[in-house]
């Protein structure tokens, strides 16, 4: 069964990218392409956008589908058409996360649900983007994937993400155990890179956009929880190697990297990379966020599984990636963003 996978996944495929304009589906579909496979793009732009997959407009080898995870009848269809599907698809953002929590809980579990149901209606595999948020408060850094979830009350929204990403992995792995239905689940640890967005406080190119402008780099917080970045390419090179390896599926792998820093001390190489004269200005996290809301001191993965199986590891340090973040968004500054809604 498993040399017969491997003969299926060396041919030319077709993907189904749920979430395909946004930040890491686009830059996840072009590398598909390059590959020699087929791409079907799926997302409503509200988080997304057309411009981050303007450049495969052209390609015969990618389509663009204007729609949403929630359109069950949609998902259907194109995963029907596809061989495996890529869920990337979600609420996008800690901002996004506590202003909107009951789309992001229905984008995130429903949305999901509708994915796996079309999977497994049609045997298709399926790759689920998880997040590093279902570990929570756990202090027990490295995290290992078999590390407990500790998370706050279900009554503030600020958890209500994890609930959601530890509910659609529940789904998943029932699914691969009980059905067979072929899965692997990777949670994403601070994927970052050029074209992403600042619109949905995303730390890195929100300090970047400040640096440049000469404002105020902001930092939430008392800045001394760590937090680690890994570049969005990276992260693609991770996805395709686990889709390509047969023992992954059924299993579930950290995708981060382990270089740990402040955000006090990124904020000041933000200013040191940028040549910016700014000032680093600490807001609280109530007048940030709401009142009550919850951080984590520590997110560090552990990634020996994935190394492991198929040899991955990160290949930008935390000063490349600024490098190219900050030359990619000083040749494009980003257009005023509309009220931020869930991905789709």
């Amino acid at each position: 069964m498993r040399k017969a996978m491997q003969r299926h996944q060396s041919s030319r495929q077709r993907y189904l990218v749920t979430g395909g304009a946004g930040f890491i589906g686009s830059h996840l579909s072009t590398a598909l392409i390059e590959r020699g496979h087929q791409v079907v793009g799926l997302d409503n732009l509200s988080t997304g956008s057309a411009t981050n997959v303007a450049g495969l407009s052209s390609n015969d080898s990618y389509r663009l589908v204007l729609g949403s995870v929630l359109d069950a009848q949609l998902l259907d269809e194109l995963v029907e058409q596809c061989d495996t599907v890529i869920h990337l698809a979600a609420a996008v953002g800690v901002t996004l996360v506590v202003e909107q929590p009951l789309r992001s809980l229905v984008t995130n579990i429903r949305g999901t649900e509708h994915v796996i149901e079309a999977a497994h209606r049609y045997r298709r595999r399926v790759f689920i983007a998880s997040s590093s948020e279902v570990y929570g408060k756990n202090p027990d850094v490295p995290l290992h994937e078999k590390a407990d979830s500790v998370v706050g009350t279900p009554t503030r929204s600020r958890w209500g993400y994890a609930l959601s990403k530890a509910v659609d992995e529940c789904l998943a792995m029932a699914y691969s155990r009980e059905k067979g239905m072929p899965t692997v689940i990777g949670r994403f640890f601070n994927t970052v890179g050029p074209g992403q967005s600042p619109a949905y406080g995303m730390v890195i190119p929100r300090m970047i956009k400040q640096a440049l402008a000469g404002d105020a780099v902001t930092v939430f917080g008392d800045g001394a929880q760590t937090r680690c970045f890994c570049h969005v390419s990276d992260v693609v090179r991770a996805v395709v190697g686990l889709l390509d390896h047969p023992d992954a599926v059924g299993e579930v792998f950290n995708i981060g990297s382990t270089e740990e820093v402040t955000i006090n001390e990124l904020a000041e190489r933000v200013i040191a990379t940028t040549g910016s004269s700014s000032s680093v200005v600490r807001i609280p996290y109530e007048e940030a966020y709401a009142p009550g809301f919850e951080d984590m001191l520590r997110r560090v993965p552990d990634t020996q599984k994935i190394r492991s199986l198929i040899g991955w590891s990160p290949t930008h340090d935390l000063d490349s990636i600024l490098r190219t973040v900050v030359e990619h968004s000083a040749a494009h500054p980003p257009a005023a963003a509309g009220l931020p809604t869930a991905s789709g």
